[in-house]
Formats: C-alpha cells, structure tokens, sequence
C-alpha cells in the first residue's frame, strides 16, 4: 500500500475509532452514552451523529434504537480500547519528550490514528525505558 493509500484508510477509521472510543468513555463516566452527548462533545451537529451512529451499526460497532442509549458491541469494544490505547502511547511519548499535557492531548489526538505498528511500538520502548510503565 503506498503511503497516499494509507492515509485514506486511515481516514476512513478514524472516525469510527473516535465515536467508539468517546462511546466507551462515556458509558465509563455516567453509564450510558446518548447522540446528544456525542455531538456536543464533537461539536457538530445531532444528525451528523444519528448518521454516523447508523453507518457504526450497519458495520457491526454499535447497537442504538431511536431515542435510547448507545451500546458498543464486542467489535466495537475491542476498537475502542485499541484505539484508547494508542492515543495513552502517544500522549506519554509526547509528554516524555516534553510536550505540555495540553498540547500533547490535543497532538495525540489525530497523530494516534495515522502512527503505524512499528513506530507505536517505539514510543511504547521509549516510554518504558525512562522508566514509566506504557499502556
């Protein structure tokens, strides 16, 4: 695959990867993740998220019924701590390295979806070896 390829895949997960993940956070933090809380922590708007929602289920992500929670599956589960383990690996590195928190936060959030296999298991290395546990 050449690299403009790549990209394009990568942008085409990352969405997913961003709703699963802020889906499990949000039933961790209050027990339930509902579209209105999805598109105000996104910033967009309401239908933006029922039809993303719709796309995630039709692709095996998420269970969702008008006006009721949403629910990851076990597909969906697995995504979303994969995805929230990369984005620990990248935010770590960065602050390791000296980035601010803030920006590192901010950094990580779109470097964890475009970071190949090998170089996240380099930050991981990098991480452990100063001496802090990587996730």
């Amino acid at each position: 695959m050449n690299p403009f390829q790549r990209i394009r895949a990568d942008h085409s997960s990352e969405t997913a990867e961003d709703y699963v993940e802020l889906i499990h956070s949000l039933i961790e933090e209050r027990g339930e993740a509902r579209a209105v809380d999805l598109a105000e922590r996104f910033g967009i708007s309401a239908v933006t998220v029922s039809q993303t929602i719709q796309r995630l289920a039709k692709e095996g992500y998420v269970k969702s019924e008008p006006y009721r929670s949403i629910f990851l599956t076990e597909k969906g589960t697995e995504l979303a701590v994969y995805a929230r383990t990369r984005h620990e690996i990248v935010l770590k590195f960065l602050m390791k390295i000296g980035v601010p928190e803030e920006t590192a936060e901010h950094d990580a959030e779109g470097m964890e979806h475009h970071a190949s296999p090998e170089t996240l298991e380099a930050m991981r290395a990098f991480i452990e070896r100063s001496g802090e546990n990587a996730p």
